[in-house]
């Protein structure tokens, strides 16, 4: 019989959809069952209370959580997520509740050997429950005693020869999506820059000195399939500069029928005669593409690479083969001053070993920012605040039209009178002489 009722948490059991309360129960009868044969190093009764006290939670309309303080492991100011419940009496199972953050592989490749021992060392000092993944990219483990941090990392870096993750005013762990391990349109290697990163900016990760929390992803493609241009502070998306590649006998394929669309998905249904001028044409945002005759036309100039000629019809189109990535800087989800979406600083970068450029570029963003930052400031709410043009000026970077969002957007770049031959005085007489003023 489960120790506290729940009937509120019951109905999110209700419907198709996987449900954490599920997840959540199946542990608690599981360390139930085991109790009298494993020494569990925190109360077994922990997933039982968690459910109890959030229970409790949704019935008064208020969280029975309390911010942990400073909790950690020494010698790091960040990875761990301290919490404590205001209940202890009631739900002595999660009195503690700490979370770890732990640094995930790049791509999220694992072998089974590896989560096999990760999930004994947290059935052995945490709750046994885990999140993979959490928003940064973390392989994340939910909810342990102070006691136990240090034990947990110990066997971390020692055994699985891995490190905690980011937490609080940090570089967050960077994370990247599985790039050229297994897809076609990878413009650059993300793993490998992914695992550069990490190891280069070790420190930032582990030491907070940033005015708040710094996330880099990387994404291979336009696709975005880790979202770097809405959720990182430096978000890499990968692009080609020359032409897109066309085998015009697949287009035929296509268009004729012998080539089923989106790969032959959904082959149950009938969605009816492939039509490229509907399906592909009429859908190019820049109106890039047009047929002439039983061939393909692209203007490649007008391509923005928003992907969807190529992932429609990928056994005909394919990315160009100059490649690296985009720079933007400043996405962030709403907490100060509302979300917005990563700003173009860089149109095209190529991505080599050992990244000096981008490392040069990085090195002033951050030395700025932690100079002019105010406290819980996001880079993107620190440009904002003094503007494109001041960032670009220590950035060393030139204005771009590509900056620019949108027509008419307005980015406020002005020339310097240093940088105008002969000076204002000279350019504004030559402008009156020239109106005849």
């Amino acid at each position: 019989m489960a120790k506290h009722e729940t009937p509120l948490l019951d109905e999110l059991e209700k419907g198709p959809w996987p449900s954490f309360v599920s997840d959540i129960k199946r542990e608690a009868a599981s360390r139930a069952k085991n109790e009298k044969n494993v020494e569990f190093q925190i109360p077994a009764e922990v997933c039982e209370d968690l459910l109890g006290v959030v229970e409790l939670s949704y019935h008064e309309g208020e969280t029975h959580w309390k911010h942990g303080g400073i909790v950690g492991v020494f010698g790091y100011g960040g990875g761990v997520i301290g919490r404590y419940c205001d209940q202890p009496q009631q739900f002595p199972g999660v009195a503690h509740f700490h979370t770890m953050r732990v640094n995930q592989p790049s791509g999220l490749y694992y072998s089974t050997d590896f989560l096999r021992q990760l999930c004994d060392l947290w059935e052995f000092r945490g709750s046994g429950m885990t999140n993979m993944h959490g928003s940064t990219g973390d392989i994340v483990l939910l909810g342990t005693t102070t006691p136990q941090l240090e034990e947990v990392f110990h066997e971390l870096t020692h055994k699985f020869e891995t490190d905690l993750g980011g937490s609080g005013s940090n570089l967050r762990t960077p994370s990247c999506c599985l790039g050229m391990s297994r897809c076609e349109f990878a413009c650059y290697d993300t793993q490998a820059i992914c695992h550069e990163f990490t190891n280069v900016y070790q420190d930032f990760l582990h030491r907070p000195a940033f005015p708040y929390k710094f996330k880099f992803k990387f994404d291979g493609c336009p696709n975005c399939c880790v979202a770097s241009i809405a959720r990182s502070d430096l978000s890499f998306i990968g692009l080609w500069r020359d032409n897109i590649r066309i085998d015009q006998e697949a287009v035929k394929a296509y268009i004729g029928g012998e080539i089923p669309p989106n790969g032959g998905a959904h082959a149950d249904r009938d969605w009816g005669k492939f039509d490229i001028q509907k399906e592909i044409i009429d859908l190019c945002p820049t109106k890039c593409m047009w047929m002439e005759g039983d061939t393909l036309k692209i203007n490649d100039k007008e391509c923005n690479h928003c992907m969807h000629c190529i992932n429609a019809m990928p056994r005909a189109l394919r990315i160009g083969e100059d490649r690296g990535c985009a720079l933007l800087l400043g996405a962030k989800a709403p907490i100060l001053d509302g979300a917005q979406m990563g700003t173009l600083i860089v149109p095209f970068i190529k991505v080599e070993p050992p990244y000096d450029p981008i490392h040069e570029l990085i090195e002033k963003i951050f030395d700025f920012w932690m100079e002019e930052g105010k406290n819980r400031e996001r880079v993107g709410e620190t440009m904002k605040r003094f503007g494109l043009a001041k960032y670009l000026e220590i950035m060393d970077l030139k204005p771009d039209p590509r900056m620019i969002k949108e027509p008419r957007a307005n980015p406020y770049i002005f020339w310097k009178e240093e940088e105008v031959p002969g000076g204002w005085d000279r350019k504004i007489e030559d402008y009156r002489s020239r109106h005849q003023m």
